[in-house]
């Protein structure tokens, strides 16, 4: 255990707990992960070639999506950044966070460069980060139901307008 772990033993046990709240499973998280990693990768390339040219809102959005591989870097694989001192901590707090709190965040921070400048660069480079916040935003919806519970709501309904149906048909015969 580590200095920091012995300071907050509860924040070391939490990322287990909370990706178990989540249901999501194990081939799931590491895609999503994997993912990250992809997208992170992509981010640093096409902002660094996006960063390549006289115009300062590519510049600008070369830097941001820079900025996004280095904080999907830092969420999705803290190993990648063992320079940092802080890595593990910052790795530790995006685990405790809900798969929509990653959507939201992922997704958000790849549309701003292509906000800032719509170019192909952009476009094609923050596009696995932002797959990388929809495939977190479907782990938080949930899974699929069941055939049976759909049946059974299917035939609720079904009663329910033939009840509606057949109340307003005897108050016409009156």
């Amino acid at each position: 255990m580590s200095s920091q772990d012995e300071q907050f033993p509860a924040a070391a046990a939490a990322p287990e707990a909370a990706g178990a709240d989540e249901g999501m499973t194990w081939w799931y998280r590491w895609l999503c992960r994997i993912a990250g990693v992809i997208g992170g990768m992509s981010c640093a390339f096409a902002g660094l070639w996006n960063c390549v040219t006289i115009n300062p809102l590519n510049i600008a959005a070369g830097v941001w999506m820079m900025l996004n591989a280095f904080v999907l870097f830092l969420c999705e694989a803290p190993f990648c950044c063992q320079f940092i001192e802080f890595a593990n901590a910052v790795g530790a707090r995006a685990d405790r966070l809900r798969a929509w709190q990653k959507a939201a965040f992922y997704c958000g921070m790849a549309v701003f460069p292509v906000v800032l400048s719509l170019t192909l660069t952009t476009l094609l480079g923050n596009a696995i980060a932002f797959a990388t916040g929809v495939l977190y935003g479907l782990s938080a919806l949930g899974k699929k139901g069941d055939a049976i519970s759909y049946a059974r709501i299917h035939q609720q309904q079904k009663q329910m307008d033939e009840e509606k149906l057949t109340g307003s048909l005897e108050g016409q015969a009156l």
